[in-house]
């Protein structure tokens, strides 16, 4: 490898300075969202006028503000500035979670999570990681996000039930302040400052393409795949913490000493089953074995709702296929998804996720007025039926990588003939040019095509 290949394959010093920085801000927004996920529903009664619906919608709240205006958000950024709408993004966060944390009305927190949500980041922050990294590091910096994000829901629930026991959910909501503040620093202080905005194709929506997007059945089984999994985690969430108080008999002081060990065997159950999906291409058959075990923990928990064994042992099949599919969704996305559409499904599909929180705690408080805790678990079992009869029609993914070539000047005065040349390649199978940036996106196979090719190609212009 020369010296000029391994420059462009390693990562520079301001790289992983800009990645670690825009993780770290990813992370402490969602540490501060999901705290209060395993505790709410059983310590939100000390607010007067606390009912089922209204303490549901309390757990979902964040979600309509921030599927309303993560879009938007993301493309004031395009205008006005990453950091600047980041910055204004935190400090919504900090605002509503001070809201809430001096609520005594359970409407007082419902207002201060729908402002915390007002303060959707994960647009311009995906924007602003692009703007700080070089195309061959995009991969790489998503998928650290990805990690962080993953890890800040594991430390939430293991540190949210300890945490209400020490300071109770008002100082939850001030240590989501305080970790919005520490986001600001770190944005400020760490994350370097992008010499130009520019708009990033395969990461940023393009209004003109929703309806085309709305209308692709690949996509949409994917968007509704990623709502109706957080929709199953927040009416879980609400269920499952007094399901082990009221049923199995476990004090919530000590739900916080269940939550961590049984993540961590989740953890290292899941990575078999994606190493299998991405190696072995059986993606299809893992995604819907996952989607079937989540209803296997539905049902486990709706007919044996008092035996601690049971409601843990479902507790580890639900979060085994949880991680499962929120590490393999984005990846069927990105394989699905035409290269000319693919931030605009992405930024839909980001969206669908929130939304379906929002509706997620506003059914669990609905279901559990109606028909109590097994009521909650089982219509979340049949939802995942309908679930599975959405998706088994689905087209198994074809495994293609992604390349971004920059095009000069010369090259753009006749683009037709590049993406004639670059579709001659062996194993390209789409290739777009989007003349506002220069550059050239290419979906290939990676087992049919010779990337000296493309690297050629890349070189020429």
């Amino acid at each position: 490898m020369t010296q000029k290949q391994t420059a462009t394959t390693s990562m520079t010093a301001l790289e992983k300075r800009s990645i670690s920085g825009l993780s770290l801000i990813f992370a402490l927004r969602m540490l501060g969202l999901f705290m209060i996920l395993p505790v709410f529903s059983l310590s939100a009664q000390q607010y007067s006028g606390s009912t089922p619906m209204l303490i549901g919608l309390a757990i979902g709240a964040y979600g309509l503000t921030q599927a309303l205006l993560q879009i938007p958000f993301g493309m004031l950024s395009d205008r006005i500035g990453r950091k600047r709408v980041i910055t204004i993004s935190l400090l919504l966060v900090a605002a509503g979670s001070a809201v809430a944390a001096m609520a005594e009305t359970i409407e007082m927190v419902i207002a201060g999570r729908l402002l915390q949500g007002s303060g959707a980041i994960a647009a311009a922050v995906m924007a602003l990681t692009a703007d700080l990294t070089r195309d061959e590091q995009r991969t790489k910096a998503m998928a650290s996000i990805g990690i962080s994000i993953g890890l800040s829901f594991s430390i939430a629930l293991a540190t949210g039930a300890a945490l209400e026991h020490w300071i109770g959910l008002s100082g939850i909501f001030w240590a989501t302040a305080l970790l919005a503040i520490m986001g600001l620093v770190v944005l400020h202080y760490w994350v370097p400052t992008p010499h130009r905005c520019v708009s990033h194709r395969d990461i940023e929506p393009v209004p003109k393409q929703f309806i085309k997007v709305l209308k692709n059945p690949q996509i949409m089984r994917m968007v509704i795949s990623i709502m109706v999994l957080h929709l199953l985690l927040t009416t879980s969430f609400f269920a499952l913490p007094l399901a082990l108080q009221n049923g199995a008999g476990l004090d919530k002081s000590q739900h916080a000493l269940i939550y961590l060990p049984i993540l961590l065997v989740a953890f290292i159950t899941m990575v078999p089953f994606i190493i299998i999906a991405e190696k072995k291409r059986k993606m299809k058959a893992v995604f819907i074995g996952a989607i079937a075990t989540l209803g296997i923990a539905e049902l486990g928990w709706a007919l044996i709702p008092n035996s601690l064994v049971a409601i843990l042992f479902s507790l580890w099949l639900f979060f085994t296929a949880f991680n499962i599919l929120e590490a393999s969704l984005p990846s069927l996305m990105s394989k699905l998804s035409p290269l000319e559409n693919k931030g605009t499904a992405m930024g839909i599909y980001s969206s669908a996720q929130f939304i379906g929180a929002f509706i997620g705690g506003a059914l669990a408080g609905s279901l559990y007025t109606r028909f109590g805790l097994e009521g909650i678990f089982g219509a979340s079992a049949i939802l995942i039926v309908f679930w599975l009869i959405l998706i088994l029609p689905m087209q198994a993914p074809r495994h293609f990588s992604s390349r971004i070539i920059h095009l000069n000047n010369s090259a753009m005065l006749n683009t037709d003939h590049i993406v004639e040349q670059l579709n001659a390649i062996k194993g390209v199978k789409e290739t777009i040019v989007v003349l506002e940036e220069q550059v050239a996106y290419v979906k290939f196979s990676p087992e049919e095509t010779d990337l000296s090719e493309l690297e050629a190609f890349a070189f020429q212009n």
